[in-house]
């Protein structure tokens, strides 16, 4: 195996493999996420190379952090079961001035507003999802029903689970909501969540289907989470329609969820009257595009990585105790036009709980409204890697346009 070192970014070349291109300078790669590409670059339909971000880590199916382009075929496992992850955030006119000594009644302002978090197992009593239903839910659905329907139809195992009762909720995880102050002392709300339990339960029935259709086929895989659709394929189209749906779920779910904050702030009584459309920006990081890249129409699967073309505004958010950023893309064509979506796991949840204490994590946490609690240990800023060294190995990708620390956050 070779490495060939350029400008801004290194090449992986092995042989009877596509190359590598990793934006990986100053951050780890670790042995697993290394070997998972190398994976992802045997298989005979990636077009030109694969590319990966500087927060890459090994991940369930595919490596996150990973731009994965393909032709006449899509691999359900590398846009995963949070189908439509991403982030949105929203510049209002307060400014850090307007905001109270104490921001713990605002922390429970917007906990009260979005149902987070996940208890009885997912079921009637579930504090992560709506119990009443608002009326804005009940809008949305009405145009997300129809098609969501018509797919259960011809995949009944599909419509057996929370869906309108999951939307406008974070959900759990690396899922939050937080206040964040800009570099002019701003006040931005910012959020990341996905499609909720619908889209796992579409990724994941696709994702078996896809396995069952390779072992019928006897199609030899480096990994059986590899199992692709080829276009033309007897699932192919189903598979397209269920993501996109997803990835649609996904953009409303933020939306609302931010209406609501928004609401539930203006409803203080401690705030000024405000207003919150001076930025917007809603963005994927779990999904997949038709897009063209070096001649050629192709399927693009960004798993935990941001479309970053000319001209495109992205978030890339730290951990809960470092800063965040809004980016404004360079349209690097080496990177698909792509840039990361956060600052990566540098360990597993279970490495992080075994590493550090509630006492560390406050530390790390301090001056941020936030919980201190052993249940949030796993998403300790210290199990995160610096995302300073993030931003620096992707210069060529990005370009920063507000940079934000939090104040405020709520974790699910």
């Amino acid at each position: 195996m070779q490495i060939e070192l350029l400008m801004n970014y290194e090449v992986i070349n092995e042989a009877g493999k596509v190359p590598i291109k990793t934006w990986t300078r100053g951050v780890p790669l670790e042995d697993a996420a290394r070997k998972q590409l190398l994976n992802i670059a045997s298989l005979p339909f990636i077009h030109r190379w694969v590319a990966v971000m500087p927060d890459v880590h090994w991940g369930m199916g595919a490596t996150v952090g990973s731009v994965i382009p393909t032709k006449k075929a899509i691999i359900p496992a590398a846009v995963g079961v949070d189908i439509g992850c991403g982030m949105m955030a929203v510049r209002t006119s307060l400014a850090a001035s307007n905001l109270p000594d104490d921001l713990k009644a605002i922390r429970s302002r917007i906990e009260a507003a979005v149902p987070h978090g996940r208890t009885d197992n997912g079921g009637r009593n579930d504090r992560g999802a709506w119990s009443r239903i608002p009326e804005s839910n009940n809008e949305v659905w009405s145009k997300l029903e129809p098609r969501y329907r018509e797919l259960a139809s011809r995949h009944p195992r599909l419509g057996k689970g929370n869906d309108l009762n999951h939307l406008a909720t974070l959900g759990t995880g690396n899922h939050f909501i937080e206040l964040c102050l800009d570099e002019s002392d701003s006040v931005w709300v910012m959020l990341h969540s996905g499609s909720r339990g619908v889209g796992n339960r579409i990724g994941s029935y696709f994702i078996e289907l896809a396995k069952n259709d390779a072992r019928r086929w006897h199609i030899n895989l480096p990994d059986q989470n590899l199992a692709y659709f080829p276009q033309g394929g007897e699932h192919f189209d189903d598979y397209v329609e269920a993501v996109h749906w997803a990835q649609e779920f996904a953009m409303s779910n933020r939306q609302l969820m931010m209406e609501a904050i928004l609401g539930a702030l203006r409803s203080s009584d401690v705030l000024p009257p405000f207003s919150a459309d001076l930025e917007v920006v809603n963005c994927h990081h779990n999904y997949v595009a038709i897009e063209h890249h070096y001649g050629e129409n192709v399927f693009v699967t960004r798993k935990g990585a941001v479309r970053a073309r000319v001209g495109d505004l992205g978030i890339i958010p730290g951990s809960m105790g470092a800063r965040s950023y809004i980016v404004r893309g360079r349209g690097n064509p080496e990177s698909f036009d792509s840039c990361s979506h956060g600052a990566g796991r540098a360990m597993s949840r279970t490495e992080a709980r075994r590493r550090f204490t509630v006492e560390d994590h406050a530390k790390a946490t301090e001056g941020i409204e936030c919980r201190k609690d052993k249940d949030v240990i796993d998403e300790t800023p210290m199990a995160y890697k610096s995302i300073d060294d993030v931003m620096e190995a992707q210069k060529d990708l990005v370009e920063i346009v507000h940079t934000l620390h939090q104040v405020v956050c709520v974790k699910g």
